[in-house]
């Protein structure tokens, strides 16, 4: 087994002898692994949110694909908040396409800030890889 020092803090590796890496984990890469774990862990919620956000919008196509079938003055029950509302199918399915276009807007958003992370995390990854190689794993399980 092999001993690296961290700012005092003693981290254990089982590395083959061809693995093993002869660095010393400074406070500032430290610093990288921590935003990177950080970014990871943020970018994972923000996948949650879209592929749930993505499973709504899906809804609503579904939902909107539904209401066209139906007669237009036919009363539909429309949920705002809590409630129910009686509204006639063209009324909802405008509705509908306004929460669509909500959602689409949240979802290109989301989009843009998962690029953003991707991309520092692409950064962090050749830093840390280019100094410790094989001693470290970034990689997602």
């Amino acid at each position: 087994m092999r001993m690296v020092n961290t700012c005092s803090i003693p981290i254990k590796t089982t590395l083959n002898q061809e693995e093993e890496v002869d660095a010393e984990v400074t406070w500032e890469d430290q610093q990288k692994i921590n935003s990177f774990s950080k970014l990871n862990a943020k970018y994972s919620d923000l996948e949650e949110t879209y592929n749930a956000k993505k499973q709504e919008k899906e809804f609503l196509d579904d939902l909107t694909s539904e209401l066209e079938l139906a007669d237009k003055v036919e009363l539909i029950k429309y949920k705002i908040g809590e409630s129910f509302i009686n509204i006639p199918a063209e009324q909802a399915i405008e509705r509908i396409e306004k929460d669509k276009e909500i959602l689409i807007q949240d979802l290109e958003q989301l989009k843009h800030n998962m690029d953003d992370m991707t991309d520092q995390m692409r950064q962090l990854k050749a830093h840390l890889y280019g100094k410790f190689g094989k001693a470290i794993n970034l990689e997602k399980d």
